[in-house]
């Protein structure tokens, strides 16, 4: 084992992460990105063609993302890895002890393997998560490259990784606490200890001290995430150029940022039309590194989706596919039902009582066409639905 892995185990093995509650019952809420339907759904604009798939989730740390893969995948293998002992130990007992496992109609299974080993798994994966990872590896490259491989042709993998501007603070917190440690750094209890103490002593109009009051205090009064966050002995943080440098060394394609409002040029530029006009000349990266540049408090990290090969998102322009579709509701609304939805992102959505009664009809058996003879809604409106992303389609012949 290398001396950085080692490191990384012994500190999941102090403070076991995310150190979040065991409960007795089913996790609340959801994360849409943990959906194999609601992430294919993003990527591909329709239904996925099965559900019975294989997902790994590579460095589950204590299973909270697990626990979500196992109840919104009921019919999929899920396979959790990890390099820590006593995570790893933590992740089963959650996912028995709350029940998605016994309600789960695929098998589950835990691992005690490093990411960069993913490779000696047996088979493919329709989905791979890897959440707060690869930044933490010796060579990043080397783990996203052993993910590539495990991904089935068609799959999709979601990857998180640490952005060096908006963690910039951090950075620096996590440099004075070395200092300050000296000889007995790999001492997490007491790089925690030496953490807490500057964040106390330092004066409340600190910039560090302010940006973790403003950003990370609400975690941080758990001495896992604190550990995390500033005593952690290896993290790689990225930029946009270095992001899709890691990204073409894997070699597949990038399919999209899964929070892609943060990306969008015109929230900070759109009262400008000549800032508009010049921006429009950019390449997609160099936008994506201008709004990095711009907005540097709000891009703390990258969360997107890669897959083997480009992907053509289903616009549901034809109006003959369109009508001959499948509907149903999406799976990560909450409230229903009601007219004052929260959609997938948790986000307050207002619907119509047409609307209402066209997602009422949506029961995955029913074609728009069928729904429409008795719902006053148009074509474009169905689409309207769509961009919201309360429904979802099945094509009549999936690509």
């Amino acid at each position: 084992m290398s001396d950085i892995r080692a490191a990384v185990s012994k500190l999941y093995n102090t403070y076991p992460f995310p150190p979040e509650a065991l409960l007795d019952e089913p996790p609340p809420g959801h994360n849409w990105r943990w959906s194999w339907l609601a992430a294919y759904n993003f990527c591909r604009g329709e239904k996925p063609p099965h559900l019975d798939i294989r997902i790994l989730d590579a460095g589950c740390g204590t299973g909270v993302g697990t626990e979500y893969l196992i109840m919104l995948n009921p019919q999929a293998e899920v396979v959790a890895i990890d390099i820590s002992e006593e995570a790893l130990s933590i992740a089963q007992e959650r996912c028995h002890r709350s029940g998605v496992i016994a309600n789960s109609q695929g098998k589950v299974a835990f691992h005690q393997l490093p990411l960069e080993e993913a490779e000696t798994l047996p088979g493919q994966f329709d989905l791979i998560n890897c959440v707060g990872v690869l930044h933490h590896l010796a060579n990043p490259i080397k783990g996203i490259q052993s993910l590539a491989k495990k991904l089935r042709p068609g799959g999709l993998m979601h990857i998180f990784v640490y952005s060096e501007l908006g963690r910039w603070e951090i950075s620096l917190m996590q440099q004075a606490i070395s200092l300050l440690q000296g000889e007995k750094q790999g001492d997490y209890v007491d790089g925690v200890d030496i953490g807490r103490k500057l964040f106390a002593t330092l004066p409340p109009e600190n910039r560090l001290v302010k940006r973790d009051k403003e950003r990370w205090s609400l975690e941080n009064h758990l001495d896992g995430y604190f550990a995390d966050m500033y005593v952690h002995p290896q993290e790689i943080d990225y930029n946009v150029n270095t992001l899709f440098e890691l990204i073409d060394a894997s070699g597949l394609e990038f399919v999209g940022f899964s929070n892609p409002k943060y990306w969008q040029i015109e929230r900070l530029l759109g009262n400008s039309s000549s800032l508009m006009e010049r921006a429009a000349g950019l390449t997609p990266q160099e936008t994506y590194r201008l709004i990095e540049l711009l907005d540097p408090d709000i891009i703390t990290h990258y969360e997107f989706f890669l897959s083997t090969s480009a992907i053509e998102k289903n616009d549901w322009a034809n109006d003959n596919e369109l009508l001959a579709a499948t509907s149903e509701r999406h799976p990560c609304i909450n409230g229903w039902p009601s007219q004052n939805l929260f959609n997938l992102e948790y986000e307050i959505v207002n619907i119509s009582e047409a609307e209402f009664q066209f997602l009422s009809t949506s029961d995955g058996e029913k074609t728009v066409k069928e729904i429409l003879a008795t719902v006053s809604l148009d074509l474009n409106q169905v689409r309207a639905l769509l961009t919201k992303q309360l429904i979802i389609l099945k094509p009549q012949i999936s690509k």
